[in-house]
């Protein structure tokens, strides 16, 4: 899921624009509008929340918080860059390591990156598009996989390769928004931390991120691949991106869990689902970190501009070729409405305005920072031909259009966009 799931869904508040395009308006989101008005109102009477949580992290401790006695397992500070530029270097070696026990000399081949956005049940493009990058026969393995929201549920059936892609169709392909979401009613959602219940999703999650899978993960993070996932903390509004590899070699117990819930959060859209706790320590000092929708920071990252790869190469003595591929899980043409005069109909375009330029926004960041590091782009997104109507969220036979439409597009070899959307 995405915060854009959220921004397009508000839209729903408004009658629709007419003709066959149209959408009707849903009884979930007609009560999310009422809420919405509901909670002005409380807002105004002084009404407040009974939802319950453990203390956040106090600012000027932030950098010292654990996760379940796992250190290194995550950057957001900006102490951190020095860890994830120590981090790549190590995943280069053991790479390298790998490549000269195979018996091969030389360079390594080329580094290939993706990162997969936000999106909701739109994640069915990507999804679809790397099932048929593999019936193409020319999808390569990735050294680096991304994910933010519904990304964060590609991702790691992206980084594990072609024997997933079964599960990662599945996923897209056989849910509906009952395997996603449950619904609460207004006061509920009122007196609680979101608009519906995620339980389903947990146990969507969980019924795929096994321990096989886990230990699946370990095992291409020791031969230098990195899988990272991004949340967004909302108490130090800052994005978070943990490093999924290193979780799951960690040995930890407790380190199932944790990535379910990472991924849990990454799709936690902000007020449309509950955010995840996690639970942290400083010095003996439990307290609980805010995580949601990693789409709040990011529609899509591959990392972060401070990181230079190139000078970082140079300095290691490292030469070789790298491409990044982006999957963009929306269409970046802008959608025409009749925007009514009226407050949540306002609201809701804002907000889903706001959204789109903010994921065309991160292209342009991303491409500004692979050809400052020499990096090759490649970018896929939803064409603007595709008009199947959305009568539901994760509506089943949409998502399915979606898929088959990103598997043609793999299977014909896809013409990868070289520059972000405007540039030229």
């Amino acid at each position: 899921m995405t915060i854009e799931l959220m921004g397009r869904d508000m839209a729903f508040c408004r009658p629709g624009s007419g003709g066959a395009e149209e959408v009707k308006v849903r009884s979930f989101y007609r009560t999310s509008c009422r809420v919405v008005a509901l909670l002005f109102l409380f807002a105004l009477t002084g009404c407040s929340s009974t939802t319950t949580r453990l203390d956040a992290v106090p600012n000027d401790e932030q950098a010292d918080a654990v996760v379940n006695g796992m250190t290194g397992i995550r950057y957001w500070q900006k102490s951190d860059l020095a860890m994830m530029e120590a981090d790549s270097l190590a995943s280069y070696r053991q790479e390298a390591a790998q490549f000269a026990a195979s018996g091969h000399k030389g360079s390594l081949p080329t580094a290939n990156y993706l990162a997969i956005s936000g999106g909701g049940e739109d994640g069915a493009y990507g999804a679809g598009l790397l099932v048929g990058w593999t019936a193409a026969g020319t999808r390569p393995e990735f050294k680096l996989v991304t994910g933010v929201s519904t990304g964060a549920l590609t991702a790691p059936f992206a980084y594990l390769g072609p024997r997933y892609d079964e599960q990662l169709k599945s996923v897209y392909t056989k849910i509906t928004a009952a395997d996603v979401l449950k619904k609460r009613g207004a006061l509920a959602a009122l007196f609680s931390d979101a608009l519906a219940d995620n339980e389903p999703l947990k146990r969507l999650i969980a019924s795929y991120v096994t321990p096989e899978m886990l230990q699946a993960i370990a095992a291409e993070n020791a031969k230098g691949r990195l899988l990272l996932i991004g949340t967004t903390n909302i108490d130090a509004r800052r994005p978070v991106i943990w490093n999924i590899g290193k979780i799951a070699a960690s040995g930890n117990p407790a380190a199932l869990d944790l990535v379910r819930n990472i991924l849990v959060a990454s799709a936690a859209i902000p007020a449309a689902f509950p955010p995840m706790m996690i639970d942290v320590n400083v010095d003996g000092q439990h307290y609980q970190e805010m995580h949601v929708d990693g789409g709040a920071s990011a529609q899509v990252f591959i990392y972060p501009p401070a990181l230079h790869l190139r000078g970082l190469s140079k300095e290691a003595g490292i030469s070789r070729k790298r491409r990044a591929f982006v999957i963009r899980n929306s269409r970046l043409d802008p959608d025409w409405a009749d925007t009514k005069r009226q407050t949540l109909s306002i609201a809701g375009r804002a907000v889903s305005s706001l959204i789109q330029n903010q994921g065309v926004g991160d292209l342009y960041r991303i491409y500004a920072t692979t050809q400052r590091d020499g990096v090759d782009f490649n970018l896929a997104y939803i064409p603007s031909t595709f008009e199947v109507p959305l009568p539901e969220p994760f509506d089943q036979h949409y998502m399915n259009e979606l898929f088959n439409v990103g598997y043609q597009a793999g299977r014909s070899g896809h013409p990868w966009v070289k520059v972000p959307p405007g540039y030229q």
